[in-house]
């Protein structure tokens, strides 16, 4: 390790972000400022912040390991990631939820769905998921950050974790949404261009695009051996195709990393509240462009070096990538990063990471933060006392922090993955059906949308308890209770993600409910929907 390197790579680095986060927190003056930047925000800043809040070290270190376990199947989270998470999120939710989110001066996600259907309940009811389920996905970000630094730098785990959470905590804390957005900016930026040279170094490593992708194929008949695989291997059918329809493998592979994250992000409440912060839809259209140029490149890149990493240690020590990280998925990118890459690309990837991560973090614990403080205790106590909640909102977010180091002691090991999928799950299951309908059916009513939103959180977290195996396994409340890990032992049910259970099941109720109640009033539905259908372009 060379220590002036790094000290002076990671000087520069923090100096551009405090330089950044200390312009936003001259320019945070009010709630607004703080939740949703004022709503004047550039559309570059809001395109990179919504991408760099999406891809995380979750997405380069979690999902990049779990590409060397699964193969180039994963390749389809790319094709959503664009399709369902750019184009769909900015053009068909994004200018709705904008337009709708000033018609109703909302601050924030669970804020908005609580204004469309008048309802108290639906705001802290959903604050509390978000404060209660996300610490789970900020955990494993400062995890894929940690494990780097570890593999790389030969840096306690523990220390690194308690490092980064104190970063990120101060400038989120000061500088609101303007500190995560422009800070997210800079490190989207960083992020971009160091998962193209990451890609280009694989490729030119391998001797090209075609021989490293044939050598790929060519290792059909090593089936993965991890930990997490050795139940669910069933179903392999190469690296550079899909498992078996139908197969345990191919149920763990669509169901929760491919449809667990590639629709959810849908629901993400740290992402939605970014398109609240535009003025107009003309910023959102300019946006849709430079947000998919970088998903693309960002989760393409991570997905196929993950992948193309077992062409890499099988021809240097013939091993699979993740026997070479010692079966921990989370490490297979920093093992193969230490390995292959020049120490100065190391250092210079250790800021793509503490970018991706950072950037990823800080939206997330401003979310958990403005839920307890904003959606939670001001809803419930009726406080409107001007600053409170900007008050509890930080001391939200300091909890939050507290909690994500607190489950990066505890966690697992090859969590990334699990942890990202498993909350865009969750969300999905809680919040999806009730924000389409929020946004495209004025007949949905208040009733509905509260049966949406409580059965399908009630069937994920009873999913999760007692039917997908790797969460019911872990908790061991369904062992306990009836003797065996799962309720249903037949594959391929205990492989299948709880949000293909839940997410049909709070469709359902939002719909049925809401035709078997009294429609809302007109008035009210004319307010939210007010500009949206005219005058598309402002």
């Amino acid at each position: 390790m060379d220590l002036l390197i790094l000290s002076v790579v990671v000087l520069i680095y923090l100096s551009m972000i405090g330089y950044v986060g200390y312009i936003a927190w001259k320019r945070t003056r009010s709630a607004d400022d703080y939740m949703v930047a004022g709503r004047k925000t550039h559309p570059y800043i809001m395109a990179l912040s919504y991408g760099a809040t999406f891809i995380s070290t979750a997405a380069i270190v979690g999902f990049g390991g779990t590409a060397a376990n699964y193969g180039m199947g994963i390749l389809w989270l790319v094709f959503l990631n664009i399709i369902v998470g750019i184009f769909i999120a900015f053009v068909f939710f994004g200018k709705r939820t904008r337009r709708m989110g000033h018609n109703l001066n909302a601050l924030t996600f669970p804020e908005f769905l609580s204004r469309r259907f008048n309802s108290r309940f639906i705001q802290y009811f959903s604050g509390a998921i978000i404060f209660i389920g996300m610490p789970l996905y900020a955990s494993v970000v400062l995890i894929g950050m940690a494990r780097f630094v570890e593999t790389t730098l030969s840096i306690d785990y523990n220390i690194a974790l308690i490092v980064m959470a104190i970063i990120v905590a101060a400038y989120v804390t000061f500088g609101g949404i303007r500190g995560v957005m422009y800070t997210d900016a800079l490190q989207g930026t960083i992020m971009f261009f160091g998962m193209l040279f990451l890609l280009g170094g694989i490729y030119y490593l391998l001797g090209g695009v075609t021989d490293a992708n044939q050598a790929l194929t060519n290792l059909v008949n090593i089936v993965p051996q991890s930990a997490t695989a050795k139940a669910t291997a069933t179903g392999f059918t190469g690296w550079t195709s899909m498992p078996a329809l139908g197969s345990p493998f191919w149920w763990t592979l669509v169901s929760s990393l491919i449809l667990g994250v590639g629709i959810g992000v849908l629901s993400q409440p740290q992402l939605v509240v970014r398109f609240m912060t535009v003025k107009s839809n003309r910023e959102l259209n300019r946006a849709v462009l430079i947000g998919g140029v970088f998903i693309f490149v960002t989760t393409f890149s991570a997905y196929v070096v993950g992948s193309l990493s077992n062409v890499y240690f099988f021809e240097l020590t013939g091993l699979t990538a993740v026997q070479a990280a010692g079966g921990n998925l989370d490490k297979v990118i920093p093992t193969f990063i230490s390995a292959a890459m020049p120490l100065w690309f190391a250092y210079l990837f250790m800021i793509t990471l503490l970018s991706a991560a950072m950037s990823t973090l800080s939206a997330q614990v401003h979310v958990q933060g403005t839920a307890l403080g904003h959606d939670i205790y001001e809803t419930i106590r009726g406080e409107k006392k001007k600053g409170s909640s900007v008050v509890i909102a930080r001391m939200g977010i300091l909890v939050a922090v507290v909690i994500a180091v607190i489950l990066g002691f505890i966690l697992p090991p090859s969590i990334i993955a699990v942890g990202t999928s498993m909350w865009f799950g969750i969300t999905a299951a809680a919040f999806l059906s009730m924000y389409v309908v929020a946004l495209f059916w004025k007949r949905a009513t208040k009733a509905g949308a509260i049966a949406g939103l409580v059965g399908g959180s009630l069937m994920s977290l009873f999913w999760l308890l007692f039917g997908f195996k790797k969460s019911a396994e872990a908790v061991g409340i369904c062992q306990a209770l009836t003797g065996k890990a799962v309720i249903i032992t037949t594959l391929p049910w205990p492989t299948v993600d709880p949000i293909v259970m839940s997410l049909p099941i709070a469709a359902l109720l939002t719909v049925v409910v809401s035709l078997l109640t009294k429609p809302p009033e007109k008035e009210h539905v004319d307010k939210c929907f007010a500009g949206i259908d005219a005058n598309k372009g402002k």
